[in-house]
């Protein structure tokens, strides 16, 4: 509660607004369906799928197959550090730190041409992942711009008048 009190008070509860939101509630839930659906995947169909490839493309699977699953793996904990904000386990300060740990751009697939060579379920999949990656990666930058790239709380103009001032003092 103290972290809310020192100096960035209105961001925080811009962000903590965002991270209440209907919209992060619906990609908190479309995250998580979608690491569930790819572990389904991975231990069912994909893995009968795998074993019909060719020796190049079944290594080309196992390592996109990686590439996903840390990529959904990193998603996730993002998810669930910005769920215990909202569910008032913790602050979005506390958060901020926790995050340097989460690596938003982790894994990022192989070249289009290698991914389609790949079963559609698992392009399909890799392509989801990375649209959800991309989201997150916007919201992240949203919700945790630096304090020089935030907005001035107060009157907007008073820095462009000091600015003026100091020119004419001169």
């Amino acid at each position: 509660m103290t972290d809310r009190l020192h100096g960035d008070g209105a961001l925080v509860q811009f962000s903590e607004r965002l991270t209440n939101s209907t919209a992060f509630g619906n990609l908190f839930r479309e995250g998580m369906d979608l690491v569930e659906e790819t572990a389904a995947y991975l231990d069912g169909a994909g893995r009968a799928e795998a074993k019909a490839l060719d020796r190049a493309a079944s290594l080309t699977y196992a390592t996109e197959s990686m590439r996903l699953t840390t990529r959904l793996m990193q998603l996730a904990s993002w998810l669930l550090l910005h769920r215990a904000v909202k569910e008032g386990e913790m602050t979005l300060t506390q958060a901020n730190r926790e995050k340097t740990k989460v690596k938003l751009s982790a894994a990022d697939p192989g070249s289009a041409d290698t991914i389609e060579k790949l079963p559609e379920q698992l392009q399909d999949l890799i392509a989801r992942s990375m649209s959800l990656q991309s989201r997150i990666r916007r919201l992240d930058s949203t919700i945790h711009s630096p304090a020089s790239e935030r907005s001035t709380i107060g009157n907007p103009l008073v820095p462009q008048l000091n600015r003026l001032k100091a020119a004419f003092e001169q």
